[in-house]
């Protein structure tokens, strides 16, 4: 079925994955999560899925697992959350009532492969209505630091709004627009909040931190300080407003698998800032979201 097809009156909002093989296997292991259709009972474990929150790093993935716990009454004294994917090094997971988490390394090769496999596991565990939000940290342009960004579209390091791949030695675009919707619904949540800055902006995706991000302090560099000032100028024209590695794959397979998908980064100086002021910033995408949840999941309730 096409992605959002109406069906006897409703729109479809369920998982979809364009891959006939899928059907005609005896068995799909997720291999980098260590799970599968014949050793797990997906459904059972994840059916209740209505919002799976993604970031790179495993540790701030568990932290972010334990705040939504005790935002949404979840957690008890001593309570543990066990790493679901405790049997490979590659990812971490973790679930407190039906918000899954689960960490994506770095860069566009690390969240791709974890993005395969997590649709398929939402598929398989016939998933619907399925939210999906990035947190993290990121560069910013012509932002105060503290500043959390929430993604209109990521684009590439020419600032379009496209995800470029080459499959079978030929070349694939992709669109990269995220949910209008949802990021009007999570910069309200900020105003809401009122406790740090929220705006939208496009969110740039490159290919490395150092050149592609236009840094003076790589191992290898050949432009000036002028040169990557001009650059960033015309970034800011073209409505960037963050950079990052990771979010034109995240926006294109969304997109493609009907998941309602958002970025919500962080900018800020992140290598001169104190570690008590870094700390509070990388709270806040992590407080805007569960403001967001906390919200959805009340209005749920009363329906």
């Amino acid at each position: 079925m096409p992605i959002g097809e109406e069906k006897n009156g409703t729109c479809d909002r369920s998982i979809y994955v364009n891959n006939p093989h899928l059907e005609s296997m005896k068995e799909d292991i997720l291999y980098h999560f260590n799970l599968g259709t014949s050793t797990h009972d997906l459904p059972a474990m994840f059916g209740d899925v209505k919002f799976v929150c993604v970031g790179g790093s495993p540790w701030r993935m568990k932290s972010f697992t334990e705040y939504i716990a005790k935002e949404l009454g979840l957690s008890e004294p001593n309570a543990d959350y066990p790493n679901i994917c405790a049997g490979t090094d590659r990812y971490a997971m973790y679930k407190v009532g039906p918000v899954l988490f689960v960490s994506h390394g770095m860069g566009i090769p690390s969240i791709a492969i974890m993005l395969h496999e997590l649709i398929k596991l939402l598929y398989h565990a016939r998933c619907t209505d399925v939210t999906v939000v990035r947190i993290g940290t990121s560069g910013g342009i012509g932002l105060k630091p503290g500043t959390v960004v929430v993604t209109k579209q990521s684009v590439d390091s020419v600032f379009q709004p496209r995800f470029e791949q080459i499959i079978l030695g030929k070349l694939v675009v992709r669109s990269t627009e995220l949910d209008g919707e949802l990021a009007e619904e999570l910069l309200q949540c900020g105003k809401d909040l009122a406790e740090f800055e929220t705006v939208i902006g496009n969110t740039m995706c490159t290919l490395d931190f150092y050149e592609g991000q236009a840094r003076l302090d790589g191992a290898f560099c050949s432009y000036s300080e002028e040169d990557k000032q001009n650059y960033l100028a015309e970034a800011y024209a073209a409505g960037v407003r963050n950079i990052e590695m990771e979010s034109s794959v995240f926006a294109a397979m969304c997109k493609l698998s009907n998941l309602r998908a958002l970025l919500d980064r962080l900018k800020g100086d992140q290598l001169t800032s104190s570690h008590d002021v870094l700390n509070n910033y990388q709270q806040r995408p992590q407080v805007l979201v569960g403001h967001y949840i906390k919200k959805k999941l009340n209005a749920s309730k009363k329906n």
